[in-house]
């Protein structure tokens, strides 16, 4: 039996951005005040692209994501639900508005970030097209 793409995207979006929040509140509690935010963000990156591909695997597998347009709509859901998690997060524990929000992922480590989502978000189509 087929199982939807969306219940792989709520999957794969639940298990990134959980770690995704651990490392995050490491980054800037412990390690963005010794090293700066950009070098930060860089470290973080390789760790979240790497857990991306491993769970991006291991899902389209799991809910048997065969097709690219099924890969497609698992990863642009689960971008979706990020950038949602993100802009609600940021409101609700910096108090920044959504514009604030918005702007801040066009500073350098905001756009460092932001290539890190749009991989996550392409990550499932990659992986199916790679075997």
């Amino acid at each position: 039996m087929r199982t939807s793409p969306i219940r792989a995207a709520a999957s794969y979006f639940a298990l990134i951005f959980m770690l995704g929040f651990a490392l995050g509140t490491l980054r800037v509690m412990w390690l963005a005040p010794m090293v700066g935010e950009v070098a930060a963000v860089l470290a973080e990156l390789p760790v979240m692209l790497t857990a991306s591909y491993v769970a991006a695997r291991w899902l389209t597998r799991r809910f048997d994501i065969t097709s690219r347009g099924d890969a497609a709509l698992m990863g642009g859901t689960a971008f979706a639900l990020l950038m949602l998690a993100e802009a609600i997060l940021s409101r609700a524990l910096s108090g920044t508005g959504i514009a604030e929000w918005f702007a801040s992922l066009f500073s350098v480590p905001g756009l460092y970030g932001l290539a890190g989502q749009i991989g996550f978000g392409a990550m499932p189509l990659w992986v199916r097209r790679t075997g």
